[in-house]
């Protein structure tokens, strides 16, 4: 078997492609196979990206309040999970906490906003806060995540220098109607193609362990594959108390390494990210997963708290990545800001005992708070829609 995945990583690189077969393969090999997986699908990574990681950071611009159903959502209709709920951040606002991720080592801001999809006020919003951090911070690349879309919307969002688009699948057609019901796979596939034929840049992926199966899955990568999404974030369920898959745990380290060598494997030359939910179900796998993967998430995501930002600088240069646009020197300088608590994190709840008196004080080299100790995701409770520093 690891001859034959070594082999597989030489036909594709050779100008080959990986079959459904060669998929499930990968998803069904032996958890002793792992390293020779990792080995066979990193030589894909390395050809296409080296060892660098392009570092992307959330800020949400809407948060709950959704009229969809999504049943793994704790924004959507009916959950009670205890997230934080607020309409449109401002312009400055949104500036603010975008800078916090810029500054932190990000190169990209994906701006995401609750909702089944954007009204045109909706859209002269993310215009004007496009526009101004393409004036602030040059370079910057701007991802925008705002649901369906109607025609011309994805028009002006490119003219405006917004340079991709994020309409997740999150399934494959098979499963989706079990996942969602106030809209359909096809929606989604269309928002994905407004996007595209606009000139924005199609980012689109799949969320692991909501019941799907193998088969699933394979279905489902190929399916982006035919997209041809230009960047593809994995997540990994976060069971939010409160909603319809609360308690729900069918991921292992080893399963999550393997969806991503998976999507190597299929999707050989395209970013695959790292996204919601790698430190619960990766752990101490994260860095594993990067030498097939190359991208990830800074610091929180929407409505859940994800591993301190210095905890994820750390992680990649301890294991021999570099930060994308940035070299070895900045990123040792970056590092070092955040150990002397220039960009600290204020984490809002669980208190370190320094000096401060409540909360972090400067100079405490931050709080790892990747989950809770019953496995459960943290409610966000600091970034966007608070008063407390954005963990970046």
């Amino acid at each position: 078997m690891t001859t034959n995945f070594d082999a597989l990583a030489t036909r594709i690189l050779d100008g080959g492609s990986a079959t459904e077969a060669d998929a499930l393969a990968v998803l069904q090999a032996p958890d002793a196979e792992l390293m020779f997986l990792v080995a066979a699908a990193g030589r894909l990574r390395r050809e296409h990206f080296g060892t660098t990681v392009k570092v992307n950071y959330l800020v949400n611009l809407k948060s709950g309040l959704c009229p969809e159903n999504c049943n793994y959502c704790s924004q959507a209709v009916g959950s009670a999970a205890p997230i934080l709920k607020y309409s449109y951040l401002s312009t400055e606002e949104t500036l603010r906490q975008a800078g916090a991720g810029l500054q932190g080592g990000a190169s990209r801001v994906c701006m995401v906003s609750s909702g089944r999809g954007p009204s045109d006020r909706d859209i002269d919003k993310v215009v004007e806060m496009t526009e101004a951090l393409k004036e602030q911070y040059d370079g910057v690349e701007v991802c925008a995540c705002l649901g369906l879309l109607k025609d011309g919307q994805a028009e002006r969002l490119q003219q405006a220098g917004v340079d991709a688009y994020n309409h997740n699948i999150n399934t494959a057609e098979s499963h989706h109607d079990n996942i969602v019901q106030t809209h359909t796979y096809d929606d989604r596939v269309d928002t994905i193609g407004k996007a595209k034929a606009a000139g924005l840049s199609p980012c689109s992926g799949l969320i692991a362990g909501l019941g799907e199966s193998d088969e699933q899955l394979v279905e489902a990568l190929f399916a982006l594959k035919a997209l041809d999404a230009d960047s593809i974030p994995v997540n990994f369920l976060m069971p939010f108390d409160g909603t319809p898959y609360e308690n729900t745990w069918e991921l292992s380290p080893t399963r999550c390494v393997k969806i991503l060598t998976m999507a190597r494997f299929v999707c050989p030359d395209k970013e695959i990210r790292i996204a919601g939910g790698r430190e619960m179900h990766l752990r101490t796998l994260q860095a594993t997963a990067l030498h097939v993967a190359n991208s990830i998430f800074l610091g929180d995501y929407l409505t859940s708290e994800g591993q301190d930002a210095l905890a994820d600088l750390r992680m990649l240069r301890d294991n021999g990545f570099s930060v994308l646009g940035m070299d070895d020197s900045a990123f040792d300088e970056l590092i070092a800001a955040h150990e002397a608590g220039v960009t600290h994190r204020v984490h809002a709840t669980t208190p370190c005992g320094s000096s401060a008196g409540s909360g972090c004080g400067d100079g405490c080299g931050g709080c790892s708070v990747a989950a809770p100790t019953d496995g459960k995701p943290v409610i966000r409770s600091r970034g966007a829609g608070t008063e407390v520093a954005a963990n970046a």
